[in-house]
């Protein structure tokens, strides 16, 4: 992971771990990191964004659960294969999905118009 692209707005109501775990779950889930890209150590990065190690340490544990990611000693913390396909429709996950969409796109500093114009523009570019 060259650019992190992972930024913590110590403004937002958003915990500094979740706004780092559900910006890299977005990087993740659409692609821009790939499987068995490597992610920064749980150190490097929270000295980057100004944080507690334990902070990133949390984020990546959520991350570990979710399978989004997996961490081996001498091998570090590796985006994980994504599901082929997916398996079923499921509204918890759209749920999160969203949630992590939306607490990345507020990081950045979107208000709620722009985030809902985002995701309409997108669904358009799909249709």
């Amino acid at each position: 992971m060259n650019d992190p692209a992972v930024r913590v707005d110590t403004t937002s109501q958003a915990p500094p771990y979740e706004q780092i775990r559900a910006q890299l779950a977005a990087l993740i889930l659409t692609g821009r990191l790939t499987e068995g890209e490597r992610l920064p150590t749980v150190r490097q990065l929270a000295a980057d964004l100004g944080l507690a190690p334990g902070t990133v340490a949390r984020a990546y544990r959520e991350l570990e659960a979710a399978e989004l990611i997996r961490t081996r000693r001498g091998a570090g913390t590796r985006v994980a294969a994504l599901p082929a396909e997916p398996v079923r429709f499921d509204p918890g996950q759209l749920a999160t999905l969203a949630r992590d969409f939306s607490s990345a796109a507020r990081a950045l500093g979107a208000g709620t118009e722009a985030i809902l114009t985002a995701v309409r523009e997108a669904l358009e570019r799909q249709a």
